[in-house]
C-alpha cells in the first residue's frame, strides 16, 4: 500500500483560491544528482505533503536548468547535441525524483517551449521599459561558474580561488540589466520583510552584502559567437540569455503558462479561457545557501521591475558533509542516496536527512549515525511500538478495538499541537522531535502498564482494554503525523490498522478516531532490524 499525494494539473473544478506554492531550485544538468539535491527535494516534499494534509491546495514545482556554457561543453565532450544530452539526463533526474517519492505537481525544464515563451516575454517587457542597455566589457570570466569576476575576487598573489575553476580574460559587448539603481529599494524591502530570507543568518548576509558597496549591474547576455545553447534575446539575435536570468524565471514560467493572472498579466500573456489556476507568488523557494544571492538579490529586483508580486519566503538550507569532510567524488567521500534507499528503504533515508539536519546549518552524514537512528528510532522505537500494540490486541482481544480510553490523550494533543506549529514554521526537524516524544511516551506506557501481566488476571480485563486502546490509538495518530515525512511507512501503519489512506488528513490526528469494535489487521515489521555493524 503506497500513500501518494501527487496531484494532476487541473484537478480542481471551478474557481479556486491561491494554492500554497513551494519550489525547489532547478538543478543544473551537467552531472548526476547527489545527496544535497536529494535533501532539498525531500524537504520540499515534506512541506508540500504537510500542507496538503492540513487542507491546503498545494502546487509543488521542481525541475531542471538545461542551458549555459557548461551544458554545451559537456554535450560536446560526449559528441552529442545539447538537447539530446539534456533529454538523456532529464530521464535520470526524473527517475531520481520518483525514487525519492516526490509528490511534485509539475517538473519544469528550461528547454520546454512554455518556458521559452515566458522568458522571451519577460525579457521583452524589461527591454521595452528601458531596463537594459548594451555596453562593452573587458575583464575576468569564470568558465566554471559562468559569471564575470572583478579584481576583488582575485587573491592578493593574483591567483583565483578554486571555486571559480578556469578564469579567462574576455573583451566583448553584452547586454546589462540596470540592477544597481534598485539597491536601496531592496535594502528597505529586506529590512521591512524579515521573513523574506530565512533563516535570519542568511538574511543578514544578504543585507551585509548590499550595505558594503554599490550593487553592480547584471550582465544578462552571452554572445552567440561563443555560446549558442541558450534562449535568444528577442531584441538582439546575436545574443542568448544569461543562464541564471533564464533559470530564475522558471518559478513564474509554469504558473504563467497555466494562466495564473498574477504573472500572466505582468508579462502581457493571454490568460486563455476558463483558467482558474492561482499559485503566484510562491510561498516558499527552497534553495541551497550557495545560491542565496541569485534568489535574494537578482530575483526580487527582476520581479520588482516587472511589476509582479515577490515570493513570500526564500528558505536556504546548508550543505552536507560526510564524516566531517567535504563531499567529493575525487576522494570517494560520497553518499549515494539511491544506494542507501536500495539497502535501507526510502523512508529510512527520508527520515534520517530530515531528523539529522535542521534547515539552515550544515550537516554531517555518518554511516554509523544513520544505522543508529534506523535501529533505535525506527526499528526499536516506531516499529516495535506498532508491533507490540497490534500483537497484544490480536492476542488478547482478537484484534477488536476496545472502548475508548483517554490516558494518552493529553500527551498526544501536546505532540500534535507542537508538530503543527513547527511544520507551519518549516521547522521539520523540530516537528519530528515532537512526534517522537509520542513514540517514546507510548513505549514507556507499555513498560509502566505491563499489559502482558494484566492479561493473566481476568479481574483486570477493563484495565487491559484501556491500555490496548491507548496503544493502538497512538499508533493511528502517529500514522497521520508521519505521513508527510515517511509516507510509505504511514500507509503501512494504516494498512495494519485496517484503515483507509483517505484518513491521512491533519484533522484526523485528533484523539478518539478509533471506534470500539473496529477490527485491526496483523502486525508486519515496519523497519526490519539490522546489525549495527552491517554496512
Amino acid at each position: 500500500m503506497r500513500l501518494d499525494f501527487k496531484r494532476t494539473l487541473g484537478h480542481a473544478a471551478g474557481p479556486m483560491s491561491k494554492q500554497f506554492y513551494v519550489t525547489t531550485a532547478i538543478y543544473y544538468v551537467n552531472g548526476a544528482p547527489h545527496l544535497g539535491h536529494a535533501y532539498e527535494m525531500v524537504v520540499a516534499d515534506v512541506i508540500a505533503r504537510a500542507r496538503r494534509a492540513m487542507g491546503e491546495e498545494v502546487f509543488f514545482l521542481t525541475g531542471l536548468d538545461e542551458h549555459g556554457q557548461k551544458v554545451e561543453q559537456a554535450a560536446q565532450a560526449e559528441g552529442k547535441l545539447p538537447q539530446i544530452y539534456c533529454d538523456e539526463l532529464a530521464i535520470q533526474w526524473e527517475d531520481f525524483a520518483r525514487r525519492l517519492g516526490l509528490s511534485y505537481d509539475d517538473f519544469v525544464r528550461t528547454t520546454q517551449a512554455r518556458h521559452h515563451k515566458v522568458v522571451t516575454a519577460f525579457l521583452s517587457r524589461l527591454h521595452e521599459g528601458g531596463h537594459f542597455y548594451k555596453a562593452g566589457y573587458e575583464g575576468w570570466y569564470s568558465v566554471k561558474e559562468e559569471t564575470f569576476l572583478t579584481d576583488k575576487d582575485q587573491r592578493p598573489d593574483g591567483t583565483w580561488d578554486p571555486q571559480w575553476g578556469e578564469v579567462v580574460r574576455l573583451k566583448e559587448e553584452n547586454w546589462y540589466f540596470k540592477m544597481g539603481q534598485h539597491q536601496q529599494w531592496l535594502i528597505e524591502f529586506l529590512e521591512s520583510h524579515p521573513d523574506f530570507v530565512q533563516p535570519a543568518a542568511r538574511r543578514n548576509e544578504v543585507l551585509g552584502f548590499l550595505r558594503t558597496g554599490p550593487l553592480e549591474d547584471l550582465c544578462i547576455s552571452r554572445p552567440r559567437a561563443r555560446l549558442t545553447w541558450g534562449i535568444p534575446l528577442p531584441f538582439d539575435a546575436d545574443y542568448v540569455n544569461y543562464v541564471w536570468f533564464d533559470a530564475l524565471v522558471n518559478y513564474v514560467s509554469v504558473p504563467a503558462s497555466l494562466g495564473d493572472p498574477a504573472v500572466a498579466g505582468s508579462l502581457g500573456l493571454s490568460l486563455g479561457t476558463g483558467s482558474s489556476f492561482e499559485a503566484w507568488p510562491a510561498d516558499l523557494h527552497i534553495i541551497g545557501k550557495d545560491i542565496v544571492k541569485f534568489h535574494a538579490v537578482y530575483w526580487p529586483i527582476m520581479l520588482h521591475v516587472l511589476g509582479a508580486p515577490l515570493p513570500k519566503t526564500i528558505l536556504a538550507h546548508g550543505w552536507w558533509q560526510k564524516d566531517g569532510a567535504k563531499l567529493s567524488k575525487s576522494t570517494g567521500n560520497v553518499v549515494d542516496p539511491l544506494e542507501v534507499i536500495t539497502e535501507w528503504g526510502l523512508d529510512a533515508f527520508r527520515y534520517y536527512v530530515v531528523r539529522e539536519l535542521a534547515i539552515g546549518p550544515d550537516g554531517n552524514w555518518t554511516d554509523e549515525g544513520f544505522r543508529a537512528r534506523y535501529n533505535a528510532e525506527l526499528a526499536n522505537g516506531l516499529g516495535n511500538l506498532l508491533n507490540r500494540a497490534l500483537s497484544m490486541l490480536n492476542k488478547y482481544r482478537g484484534g477488536v478495538v476496545p472502548v475508548r480510553s483517554d490516558e494518552l490523550a493529553g500527551d498526544t494533543e501536546a505532540a500534535v499541537a507542537n508538530a503543527t506549529e513547527q511544520l507551519r514554521a518549516n521547522e521539520l526537524q523540530a516537528a519530528l522531535v515532537s512526534i517522537w516524544t509520542l513514540v517514546t511516551r507510548a513505549n514507556l506506557y507499555v513498560e509502566q502498564t505491563a499489559p502482558f501481566k494484566l492479561a493473566r488476571d481476568p479481574a483486570q480485563a477493563a484495565r487491559l482494554d484501556a491500555v490496548l486502546y491507548n496503544l493502538v490509538e497512538v499508533c493511528r495518530v502517529l500514522g497521520v503525523l508521519l505521513a508527510p515525512f515517511i509516507p510509505d511507512t504511514a500507509a503501512k501503519i494504516f494498512a495494519q490498522l485496517n484503515l483507509s489512506a483517505d484518513e491521512f488528513c491533519w484533522a484526523k490526528a485528533k484523539w478518539g478516531g478509533l471506534v470500539a469494535g473496529h477490527q485491526v489487521g496483523a502486525p508486519q515489521p515496519l523497519f526490519p532490524r539490522k546489525d549495527l555493524g552491517a554496512k
